[in-house]
């Protein structure tokens, strides 16, 4: 597998979205997956290059890009250090980054790395992720496959489960917080979250979007699932009855860790979990079928 980190392409309020592109090694036109990590997430998050390699062994090619706004920067993009940006993101933010990087993929991309099969554009999105490339594809006549990993069916992430006072609360202060479980960072979510939430509703109802889909859904989710429970995949597939649907026996992010010193592609032998597994070969079936 080849790995190209060196690219930008930019985003939502013109910031750059760090981008990697990782290749198979046998020549050919190679379909493209275009993959979206999730809320609180990043591009390199679980060592992402060994969910990569699967797909480069099968031939084909996966860019995988930090949001405009999940906090990261080009110069860190595995630490929270631009918390402002974080505050300010959104849902439409998202939707207008997967755009940019579509548009990137069939403009610069495809002249840069012409060896890309730009008629063949599959996304993926893991966790918020998921409901966002759904979005996507139900708008965008140039995804050809979508793909939920422990997709949310609902654009309310986080506010969905608090209490109407919480949301009462968020309104006057402008901000909430939440602590980041692996870092311990006070991460703040500004209230415009909620208010775009509220102005661009129908255009984020994820079910209808499912349910309009014209390109094939393949929803993936684990059980034991504490941050995006089971029964958001059961309503997808109820909105969309030809989806296919890949339930396992694994957690939010199907049993993966991140390990903070681990590099791409390390020596030391270690295979992805089997809820993690299963799921990638489930996928790769699924976009090469």
């Amino acid at each position: 597998m080849q790995k190209i980190d060196s690219i930008i392409i930019m985003g939502a309020s013109n910031r750059p979205m760090p981008a990697d592109l990782y290749l198979p090694e046998v020549e050919g036109q190679y379909p493209l997956v275009i993959y979206a990590h999730g809320f609180n997430g990043f591009k390199d998050w679980g060592n992402f290059s060994r969910v990569a390699k699967p797909f480069t062994d099968a031939g084909l090619a996966v860019l995988a890009f930090n949001f405009s706004h999940n906090g990261t920067t080009p110069e860190n993009p595995v630490d929270f250090v631009d918390l402002e940006a974080f505050g300010l993101n959104n849902y439409t933010k998202q939707q207008f980054d997967l755009g940019c990087v579509l548009d990137w993929v069939c403009g610069d991309g495809k002249h840069s790395f012409p060896f890309l099969d730009t008629d063949n554009l599959f996304l993926i999105g893991h966790s918020m992720g998921g409901g966002m490339v759904i979005l996507k594809a139900a708008s965008d006549h140039r995804v050809r496959k979508v793909v939920g990993w422990a997709s949310i069916s609902h654009c309310n992430t986080p506010w969905g489960k608090w209490t109407k006072e919480k949301i009462l609360q968020w309104q006057q202060d402008g901000v909430a917080f939440y602590e980041n479980k692996r870092t311990h960072q006070q991460m703040p979510l500004y209230y415009q979250l909620y208010e775009d939430y509220r102005k661009h509703a129908n255009e984020l109802d994820i079910l209808n979007a499912a349910a309009g889909l014209t390109v094939p859904l393949l929803i993936c989710h684990g059980l034991q699932d504490p941050a995006v429970p089971v029964e958001c995949a059961y309503l997808l597939k109820m909105a969309q009855p030809h989806a296919e649907i890949f339930i396992t026996d694994g957690d939010h992010v199907f049993d993966r860790t991140h390990l903070s010193a681990g590099g791409w592609l390390p020596d030391d032998g270690e295979e992805l979990p089997a809820s993690m597994a299963g799921v990638v070969e489930e996928t790769i079936r699924f976009l090469k079928g």
